[in-house]
């Protein structure tokens, strides 16, 4: 009987351990005419309006720590950039702050005080921020604070949505790390409107595209199947599209609109889409040779695994 009081205080001792190292936020929100900040702090939750326009990003370990100023409003992206003197494509972060950092750091795009080092370059994310890692809201909110040093700089910041975002915003939470639900707890919301419509994120989420066209890259998560190529949507009528649908996919069918569906569903949209690698030899010639409906001869960003 000993035995088994001990584990459940061992057990007891390190969830509590863990509420006690927390840091999750910040989430900004509109109630009221107001701007309001809701972030947890070791462990301890707060709420506070926002002065000033700022707001601060904690970590763990304060060396991490960096501000970011809010944007006075959020346009949806262009669908089509001209060619930049150089591009960094990287995907798939998935909450993993420290590797996307490091990443950013290595390849002289930023430098340890999160400044941006890319001058006239393009950074473009390939989809897939949420799930699986502990830092999802950190790792948008740097990508948020790139976008603004960018521009000054005359570079750019792409944030491409992938299918674990469109999940998320859509209330498919299987791959939501176990910290987000309890932080959400803590501050006494529910997970849904820390990236719902009054929010700052989910706004800045809700600007981004499914498909843009840089230069000579056709750059999205997964890929154009030959369904949704051989519809013959321009790159920016297919963003027009599927923009006011991002939060109302049902998993991997669609939205109940036949003529938005293949948008979404698992195996024609362009965040899901396998078949490159797994339809039949054929159908994959094809789907490439159909390619040029959308955009002629381009190259192809498209990172999606899993």
């Amino acid at each position: 009987m000993k035995k088994y009081l001990f584990l459940i205080a061992m057990l007891i001792c390190s969830v509590a351990g863990f509420g006690q190292e927390l840091y999750d936020g910040p989430y900004v929100s509109y109630e009221g005419g107001r701007a309001w900040n809701r972030s947890v702090t070791n462990g301890v939750a707060s709420r506070n309006e926002i002065k000033g326009g700022k707001v601060q990003v904690h970590f763990a370990d304060p060396k991490l720590n960096f501000s970011v100023s809010l944007k006075k409003s959020l346009q949806n992206e262009p669908s089509v950039f001209e060619q930049p003197a150089k591009m960094f494509v990287v995907s798939d972060i998935e909450g993993e702050f420290n590797g996307f950092r490091n990443l950013l750091i290595a390849n002289k795009v930023i430098d340890e005080q999160y400044n941006w080092m890319y001058g006239k370059g393009h950074l473009v994310i390939c989809g897939d921020l949420f799930d699986r890692g502990p830092a999802v809201t950190e790792t948008m909110w740097l990508i948020y604070r790139l976008e603004g040093l960018a521009k000054k700089a005359g570079g750019y910041v792409h944030t491409i949505l992938g299918n674990h975002d469109i999940m998320n915003l859509s209330g498919d939470l299987r791959y939501v790390h176990s910290k987000y639900p309890e932080s959400a707890k803590l501050m006494g919301v529910d997970y849904m409107a820390l990236f719902d419509q009054n929010s700052e994120l989910g706004r800045w989420l809700r600007t981004k595209n499914t498909i843009e066209k840089i230069g000579d890259n056709l750059c999205m998560h997964a890929g154009v199947s030959p369904v949704i190529n051989e519809l013959g949507y321009s790159v920016e009528q297919i963003n027009t599209l599927c923009r006011p649908f991002y939060d109302r996919v049902k998993v991997l069918q669609g939205v109940g609109d036949p003529k938005i569906d293949p948008f979404f569903m698992g195996k024609s949209s362009l965040f899901w889409y396998r078949g490159y690698f797994f339809e039949p030899q054929s159908d994959r010639r094809r789907g490439f040779k159909n390619l040029s409906n959308i955009q002629g001869k381009t190259d192809y960003c498209r990172p999606h695994n899993c």
